[in-house]
């Protein structure tokens, strides 16, 4: 998952808690000491949430279907996906529109860790957690993402994969969003 699934599987949580889930990637190391106990909740909970999808039999499957040579940027490309179906499916709902501006509003007030700060501006100013809905939006952050990589990462070469997977990838993310959401939907 990504920013929006994690944010909706951390929502029912207090704003320290959902902040947490939001900032997981950029807190590094066991040690979470130096952040509120909700806050790092938040943090541990994302991480279990990775953990689960991680080692999920469907995604596993799904991940050997990736080109070869690509197999291992297919989760983040997945997690990409998972946040575009999310998106697409919330358009014009209330409480999708509710949680966006929650976590844009958590996510302005309170600083980022330093390896996810200049990214945040960018993230609420573009507003990537509607943009998500649009697949050649979702395509266009899979190739920011890759960039943002270590040189010599293959991400962005999996957009054409995804896109003729997706009726395949959709199917899947139906299958097992339910099951995120009735495990590790509440914090």
């Amino acid at each position: 998952m990504n920013f929006l699934g994690h944010a909706w599987l951390g929502h029912r949580g207090s704003d320290d808690f959902l902040f947490g889930n939001l900032i997981a990637d950029g807190v590094k190391g066991r040690d979470l000491g130096a952040w509120p106990v909700a806050v790092a909740a938040g943090i541990q909970h994302h991480r279990r949430v990775d953990a689960r999808i991680d080692g999920d039999p469907e995604l596993l499957a799904l991940r050997r279907r990736s080109p070869e040579g690509l197999r291992r940027y297919s989760g983040i490309a997945l997690d990409l996906m998972w946040d575009h179906f999310l998106a697409r499916d919330g358009q014009g709902e209330a409480s999708h529109r509710a949680l966006v501006a929650r976590c844009y509003a958590l996510l302005e007030a309170r600083p980022a860790p330093a390896r996810l700060a200049s990214m945040m501006p960018v993230l609420i100013d573009q507003d990537w957690l509607n943009g998500y809905a649009d697949l050649a939006f979702t395509q266009r952050a899979l190739e920011g993402l890759g960039r943002r990589l270590p040189p010599g990462n293959r991400l962005a070469e999996l957009a054409p994969w995804l896109e003729a997977e997706y009726p395949h990838l959709e199917a899947a993310f139906y299958r097992l969003w339910p099951r995120l959401e009735r495990e590790l939907g509440r914090p």
